[in-house]
């Protein structure tokens, strides 16, 4: 699925497929997570292994508010233990397919919000 490019000076989303996601400079591969200054590859993290000890050090790396997890070609929920722990850290959550979380990443950052990106 292709995107188009809102802005050069954030990590907007050019593309996305089952493995890969293109952003304006660089390719990554999925499993990774994305904010509007940072972004890395996350090879051993699982929508079962999310937690604040795992979220901790991406969302440190830049300030997010919202994070958006991309749970594959089909939208899964989170364990309600796991959406109460991350919202403890006063970040909300929503999951949905990876197409949409790309869609709704590129719309919520182009709108200067405080968002995060995590795609399984």
């Amino acid at each position: 699925m292709e995107f188009n490019q809102q802005d050069n000076n954030n990590n907007s989303i050019i593309s996305v497929n089952n493995n890969t996601v293109v952003l304006s400079h660089t390719t990554l591969s999925i499993p990774c997570f994305i904010s509007s200054n940072y972004y890395t590859k996350t090879p051993n993290l699982t929508l079962e292994k999310l937690d604040k000890m795992t979220l901790f050090p991406l969302s440190s790396k830049n300030d997010i508010n919202l994070l958006i997890v991309g749970t594959g070609k089909t939208g899964k929920f989170l364990d309600p233990q796991q959406q109460i722990a991350i919202q403890q850290m006063g970040i909300g959550i929503e999951s949905m397919s990876n197409e949409s979380a790309c869609r709704s990443f590129n719309l919520l950052l182009s709108d200067a919000r405080l968002v995060g990106l995590l795609l399984l």
